[in-house]
């Protein structure tokens, strides 16, 4: 079982930046798959970033150059460094996690948390 915790989102002005932080319980946190995803009002949700157990990166096309996945083992948490934000970022975010990474990217991950709301004003 893993309970994974947002935190980070809040409200940005265009051009500005945010780092959200998922917070993982657990003890096997280096093995899962990691993966990030945003849902906008009356959209359905989709697939942002996700990182393996071995740090390999994906990202959607809409947020390459501008946002970065990373994680730390030893602190069992993953970000997303959010750099020129754009209105259309505007979302909630959540964290997911899974053994594997197509299940992840594909928006099937196992374990879900919360959601932390990000708005980005122009």
């Amino acid at each position: 079982q893993v309970q994974l915790v947002e935190s980070g989102g809040g409200l940005v002005q265009a051009g500005g930046s945010l780092r959200l932080s998922c917070a993982a319980s657990g003890r096997t946190f280096s093995s899962y798959v990691m993966g990030w995803f945003r849902q906008a009002p009356g959209k359905e949700r989709e697939f942002v970033a996700a990182i393996s157990s071995g740090s390999s990166t994906y990202y959607a096309d809409s947020v390459k150059g501008r946002f970065t996945i990373s994680r730390d083992n030893a602190k069992n948490t993953v970000y997303l460094q959010m750099n020129s934000l754009k209105p259309e970022d505007t979302a909630v975010y959540y964290c997911a996690a899974d053994s594997i990474t197509r299940t992840v990217v594909l928006g099937r991950a196992e374990y879900w948390g919360q959601g932390t709301q990000v708005t980005v004003s122009s």
